[in-house]
C-alpha cells in the first residue's frame, strides 16, 4: 500500500457539563484533522458540547461523524457492559439521532458512524451485535460509512450487507500479530517522532510493527489519533507535519 492522500480522524466533544475536558484540545487539534468523531452523551459529551464541536468543525471544513459508546460516563465508555444486542443497537441509534439534529442545525452533513472504546471492540468481535447494528443502519442510512478495524467482525458484516466501510489505522495504539489493536485504557506516554514514523510507514509501505516485533501488512483509509491520549497535540502535530513533508494530502475520505 502506498497512498498519496489520507484522512485523519480524531475523537472530540468529550467534555460533559462543568467538566470541560477536551475543549482546548479540540480547538488545537481541529485544524490538523480532516474528520472528527463526536461523542453523543453516553460515554462523554452533552448537547452544548456537541453543538460547539459541530460548529467548530464547520468553521474548519472538517467532516463530522457520530461516536456512540456504552452508557458509561464514569468509565468513559472503556468498560464492557453486559447488554443485549438489541439494547446496544437502540443506544447507538439514539446517539446517532441526537448528533444528526445538531449537524442539521449547523447545515453540515453527517459524514460517518464510529463506535467508541469498548463498544467498538465489542462490535469488532461479536457477530450478533455487529449483524444487528448493521441491519439497523441499513434501514436508517444505508449510505452512511462506518469506521471499522480492517478484518474485524463488523467489517465483514458491513461489507456483506453493502454498508460502506472506512478502515482505520491507529497511530496511538499497539497492534497484535492478528492485525487488531491491543485494547487498553491507557497506552502511556508515546514519543511523537516514533508515532509520526509509524504513520508514515503505514502510508508509504502499508505495514506496521506488532507488539511481538513482527512487521505485518495493514490496509486503511483513515488514520486515528485520539484526543485523550497523553501528549495528543504533539502526536498529531508531528504526524501531520510528517505527512505534509512527504507530500501526502490530508483530506476527508468523503471529499473527491
Amino acid at each position: 500500500m502506498r497512498t498519496t492522500r489520507i484522512d485523519i480522524n480524531c475523537d472530540m466533544s468529550e467534555g460533559f457539563g462543568t467538566w470541560m475536558f477536551g475543549d482546548d484540545v479540540d480547538a488545537q487539534m481541529m485544524p490538523l484533522v480532516s474528520s472528527i468523531n463526536v461523542a453523543a452523551g453516553f460515554h462523554a459529551g452533552d448537547p452544548s458540547t456537541m453543538a460547539r464541536t459541530v460548529a467548530m468543525a464547520k468553521d474548519h471544513g472538517v467532516g463530522v461523524g457520530v461516536h456512540p459508546g456504552f452508557r458509561d460516563l464514569v468509565g468513559f465508555g472503556r468498560r464492557h457492559i453486559q447488554a443485549t444486542a438489541a439494547e446496544l443497537v437502540n443506544d447507538s441509534i439514539y446517539q446517532l439521532g441526537a448528533l444528526r439534529e445538531f449537524v442539521r442545525l449547523h447545515g453540515v452533513p453527517l459524514q460517518h458512524f464510529k463506535l467508541h472504546g469498548a463498544l467498538y471492540m465489542h462490535a469488532a468481535r461479536d457477530e450478533e451485535f455487529a449483524e444487528a447494528l448493521i441491519t439497523a443502519l441499513q434501514v436508517v442510512d444505508s449510505e452512511l460509512p462506518v469506521l471499522v478495524m480492517g478484518g474485524s467482525v463488523i467489517d465483514g458484516v458491513a461489507r456483506a450487507h453493502g454498508q460502506p466501510v472506512i478502515r482505520e489505522f491507529y497511530a496511538d495504539r499497539h497492534y497484535g500479530a492478528d492485525g487488531q489493536i491491543v485494547f487498553t485504557r491507557d497506552v502511556g506516554a508515546l514519543d511523537a517522532d516514533t508515532v509520526a514514523a509509524k504513520v508514515l510507514q503505514a502510508c508509504r509501505q502499508g505495514t506496521v510493527e506488532t507488539v511481538d516485533g513482527q512487521t505485518i501488512p495493514i490496509e486503511f483509509e483513515s488514520v486515528c489519533i485520539h484526543s485523550d491520549t497523553r501528549g495528543a497535540y504533539e502526536l498529531m502535530r508531528t504526524s501531520r507535519d510528517g505527512l505534509d513533508d512527504a507530500g501526502i494530502d490530508v483530506r476527508s475520505f468523503a471529499v473527491a
